[in-house]
């Protein structure tokens, strides 16, 4: 979920450990180097946002979870998750983000609260595009690429990015970012129906425009 605004909440730089005590249960609140954000979300986050009652994050996760348990794959999407770099004053707050259940014994926090440090936990992640759109598709970007997350999806539903990730004339558009041998990002720019071509989840049968259309 990106920042609708860049202005500090807090004077001064928030611990982590303060952020949990504080915003831990918020889902409005997102921690980026020690500053506070409001995620302030709006429309489709938080309203029924299509025919089938379903918003984005929410529409992702429903195809993924049918494949979790198809598959049978070891793996569960948390109500609830923050994402925290080790050794760093940042928790991300992803819209939508698949976790792997044998992964979990590895990660020194889960036990106490949800919240993951470990790239090698994360088998997805999602975040839906709103007004500040720089996050989805830089910070987060190389951030979720030097976790190792092996697949990350920007659904850009309104086409809010800016045209160097999305082209020009700007429209809906679905990144979907698979993690190389090199530990880099290589970009699917998908609209309409076209593919997706998932690494985490092969046998998924889904278009871009089944994604973005529940946000419109």
């Amino acid at each position: 979920m990106t920042l609708v605004t860049d202005r500090f909440i807090q004077p001064t730089p928030l611990s982590f450990e303060d952020f949990i005590a504080q915003y831990g249960d918020d889902d409005r609140y997102e921690l980026i180097d020690g500053e506070l954000f409001d995620l302030e979300p709006t429309g489709p986050h938080v309203r029924v946002a299509s025919p089938q009652g379903m918003e984005v994050a929410a529409g992702i996760g429903q195809w993924l979870n049918c494949e979790i348990v198809q598959q049978e794959f070891n793996y569960f999407i948390p109500h609830r998750c923050l994402i925290k770099p080790l050794a760093s004053g940042t928790g991300f707050r992803p819209d939508m983000i698949v976790l792997d259940r044998d992964a979990l014994s590895g990660e020194p926090l889960w036990s106490s609260q949800p919240v993951v440090t470990l790239g090698s936990t994360i088998k997805f992640v999602a975040e839906v595009v709103s007004s500040n759109w720089q996050n989805d598709y830089a910070r987060k970007f190389e951030d979720y690429a030097l976790l190792g997350i092996p697949e990350y999806w920007i659904a850009d539903y309104q086409g809010l990015g800016g045209e160097f990730f999305i082209g020009r004339p700007k429209q809906p558009t679905l990144t979907v970012c698979i993690l190389s041998e090199e530990g880099r990002y290589e970009r699917q720019i998908l609209r309409g129906d076209q593919p997706i071509v998932s690494a985490v989840f092969p046998n998924l049968n889904l278009t871009a425009e089944a994604v973005l259309r529940t946000g419109r």
